[in-house]
């Protein structure tokens, strides 16, 4: 695909300034990701209990309680993504695998993605300190962790260097207009000023400065509300590398949802997408389904007789460190987040968790292909026929 817009390099790979955001459970599986490398930009898997796209995987967990076997499946499931996103892709561009930092399973899911030959390992929620031990004996993988201020590059920047190992790239996240899990530690500090883009590069560029780091060894990747070729001329003319799109991905034609998942999240209006706490304990936004709507009203009555309790967990998978409803902890979520997301994924608006970014989308309410939306991204060129 070709753009006057400058490409970036991660070990040596020469990439459109696109990389796919990692959307899961199973949002951003082998295909989307795949597709996305193929055009020589960055494709993303989300690592999480991928098992749901693998019917087989599907039946031998179908009243499982065990979560060592339930964590087997899911290991099993990422290896057959990064396979068959490995094949699609055809050497072209870059494919990561991204993992929650904030999941129990989250060191077991990088030395998989690793030995399955991945190229790329994003993580975040949370300070990913231990990524260069989890992938020793790797090289030639990229490691490249998500933050949203400048506080947090600087703890990492600092441990790693005293591990010798530097971030590959960095991942800014942008808390007041990304979907999904938020880097802020509160509702009330997502439009923190901390977190402006211009601010947070103009301070990266100071820290590299500091600590004697050539500017374009780590490129910068924006992420959050990036929805034209208008913006992502502009940030890469402030000095970022890359942008990261999530939501305008998930809703095109190879995304690996449901198409009902997709028409949720294309036709959702502005007043339908909402922030609330996440089991993790962290600030989230997502589209005011039937669901949503009516956890929202009995959030408060959940929260006042939270209690620990590991039978809470719907499937055994304990798939978070730290668990808003199985730990009891009252000012977090309380809800089963991956049967949450596990049925939107299927489509299921009255059971499931829509996850989507703030802005709207470069298509409106239509379905395009991923080699659309990234001609539209680079060369600003949209179909004719589309609602934008």
């Amino acid at each position: 695909m070709q753009t006057n817009l400058p490409h970036f390099i991660i070990k040596g790979k020469r990439l459109l300034p696109i990389v796919q955001g990692g959307m899961g459970v199973g949002v951003s599986a082998h295909r989307l990701a795949g597709t996305v490398a193929q055009a020589g930009a960055f494709g993303t898997i989300a690592s999480i209990d991928l098992r749901h796209h693998h019917p087989d995987l599907m039946q031998q967990s179908k009243h499982c309680r065990d979560k060592t076997v339930l964590d087997q499946l899911n290991l099993i499931a990422l290896d057959r993504e990064i396979n068959a996103a490995l094949e699609m892709a055809q050497d072209e561009g870059m494919l990561a695998v991204n993992v929650m930092k904030a999941v129990s399973e989250h060191a077991a899911l990088v030395k998989q993605a690793c030995a399955s030959g991945i190229q790329a390992v994003v993580m975040g929620a949370g300070l990913p300190l231990d990524l260069p031990e989890l992938t020793e004996g790797y090289p030639d993988v990229a490691l490249i962790p998500i933050l949203s201020d400048v506080r947090g590059v600087n703890i990492v920047l600092k441990k790693w260097m005293r591990k010798n190992r530097m971030p590959d790239a960095i991942v800014i996240e942008h808390p007041r207009y990304a979907g999904g899990h938020l880097g802020a530690p509160k509702p009330e500090d997502i439009n923190d000023a901390r977190f402006d883009f211009p601010g947070v590069l103009e301070g990266i560029f100071n820290l590299y400065r500091e600590l004697g780091i050539e500017r374009e060894s780590i490129p910068l990747i924006l992420a959050g509300g990036i929805n034209s070729h208008e913006k992502v001329r502009d940030l890469l003319a402030l000095g970022a590398s890359a942008v990261q799109v999530g939501t305008p991905f998930a809703v095109t034609q190879e995304g690996d949802a449901h198409p009902n998942f997709k028409k949720v999240l294309a036709e959702a209006k502005p007043e339908e997408i909402v922030t609330f706490m996440s089991v993790a304990g962290l600030p989230a936004r997502g589209v005011l389904t039937p669901w949503l709507k009516n956890y929202l009203k009995r959030e408060s009555k959940l929260q006042g007789c939270a209690k620990s309790d590991r039978e809470r967990c719907a499937s055994s998978l304990h798939c978070l460190i730290s668990c808003g409803l199985r730990d009891g902890i009252a000012r977090a979520g309380q809800f089963c987040i991956d049967a949450q997301l596990a049925a939107a994924l299927r489509g299921d608006v009255n059971k499931g968790l829509f996850f989507r970014g703030s802005e709207r989308l470069p298509f409106g309410s239509a379905i395009r292909s991923v080699k659309e939306l990234l001609e539209y991204l680079l060369n600003g060129s949209a179909p004719s026929t589309s609602a934008i």
